[in-house]
Formats: C-alpha cells, sequence, structure tokens
C-alpha cells in the first residue's frame, strides 16, 4: 500500500475490537430472550454487537415492542453479574501503550451504555489510556457518524487527523458516513468479507498486526 501520512488519533470500537466479550453478550442477550419467552438464534444476537441497546432490541424482537425495556433490563443485569470476567483481547494493552508512547491519541466509540463502559474500563484499570469516549447511551447509535463527530470537536482535530478501527460494519459504515478513514479488525464480529464491503483502508486480523501497521514507520494515509 502507498501512504501519505499517520493518523495522529486512533478511534477504537470497544466489545469485540478491544474487548474480548462477544460470547459474554451473547449469552447475556440469550438468557434475556429466553427469560422473556422469545426465540432468538445466537448468530443473531451476535450480529448485533455494536449497536446500542435500543437498536438491538427493535433488531432482535420487533414483534414485541412492550417487552424490549423488560428484556434489555434482563440482558443488563446478566452481563453485569460476570462483568468481572471481560478482558481484552491479546495485545491490546502493549498496542494502546505503543501508541501513547508514539504521541498519538486514542478514544472510545462504543455502542456499550455509559455506565457499562465506565464500569469494565474501572475493571480493567485502563480509562486514562483514553482521551474521549462516546457511547451509544448519550449520543446516536452507529451507523451514524455522531460518535465521531463529537470525539472530533471535543480533541479539536479534523476528520483526516483520525482513523477509526473496529471489527463490525456498524463501524465502518460510521467511519465512511464522514469521510474517516477506517481499519477492519477481522478477530470480531463480522467476518472479513462484510469488513471489506465496507472499503476500509486495510483489514487486520489481530491487534499486533494493526501494532505493526500504525507503528512500522510507514505513512498511513
Amino acid at each position: 500500500m502507498v501512504f501519505q501520512t499517520q493518523p495522529s488519533v486512533i478511534i477504537f470500537d470497544w466489545d469485540g475490537t478491544l474487548s474480548d466479550s462477544i460470547s459474554q453478550i451473547v449469552r447475556s442477550l440469550l438468557h434475556a430472550a429466553e427469560t422473556h419467552q422469545q426465540p432468538l438464534r445466537a448468530e443473531a444476537a451476535k450480529n448485533i454487537i455494536g449497536l446500542g441497546l435500543p437498536e438491538a432490541m427493535h433488531i432482535l424482537f420487533p414483534q414485541v415492542p412492550e417487552l424490549h425495556a423488560a428484556i434489555q433490563a434482563s440482558y443488563s443485569a446478566h452481563f453485569l453479574a460476570r462483568s468481572h470476567e471481560i478482558e481484552w483481547y491479546q495485545g491490546a494493552e502493549t498496542l494502546l501503550s505503543a501508541l501513547h508512547q508514539a504521541g498519538r491519541q486514542t478514544a472510545i466509540a462504543t455502542g456499550k451504555s455509559r455506565k457499562g463502559l465506565d464500569r469494565v474500563m474501572q475493571h480493567l484499570g485502563c480509562a486514562e489510556l483514553f482521551h474521549a469516549t462516546r457511547c451509544a447511551s448519550e449520543t446516536r447509535s452507529k451507523p451514524h457518524p455522531m460518535m465521531l463527530e463529537e470525539i472530533v470537536q471535543e480533541l479539536g482535530v479534523s476528520v483526516a487527523d483520525c482513523v477509526m478501527v473496529g471489527d463490525t460494519s456498524y463501524d465502518l459504515d460510521m467511519a465512511r458516513a464522514i469521510g474517516m478513514s477506517a481499519i477492519g479488525i477481522s478477530h470480531g464480529v463480522h467476518p472479513p468479507e462484510i469488513l471489506a464491503a465496507c472499503e476500509p483502508r486495510a483489514i487486520v486480523d489481530s491487534l499486533s498486526e494493526l501494532q505493526s501497521l500504525l507503528l512500522s514507520g510507514q505513512v498511513f494515509f
């Protein structure tokens, strides 16, 4: 690839990108569906990871809008009880440390709620690693680009200074909506062929590969 400049701000999705939480999210959604006697397949539950919970409820349970609040509450309670089990993907802490040492800013744009993100970041002791964070509960859900617009404004940078890293089409489409470059990572929710359809600058298979791409000394855009 031929590149021209390196991004100064790397914006990460959380679940399925930095946090190895996919299986726990799916289990919690299946538990909530069973609790309220609603059909749900594991693959369908996995596919909505990255969206805000209200949006996920509309997609997964369109037949019972009156139960959305109750299903969401059951999901949240089940996930909360096991949130201490959530860990980083391999290489996440090394990558974040290396980016900071290189003078890059890092941010989070996630479908999680503010309460959920703050809780897991406290568990992992990583809040100080990020210069800005946005959650679906406080702005628009992906793939709407409002999260990215707000991060760009908060950090006082331009869209051209940033790259979005995510494991779903929601992440990459969000970036594409405002002309921000994106990198897909294939260890999460969506397979490479779905990520490729969103036309990211690159697709990597691991965070260590991402680190090499971002800090190799090559210029990126």
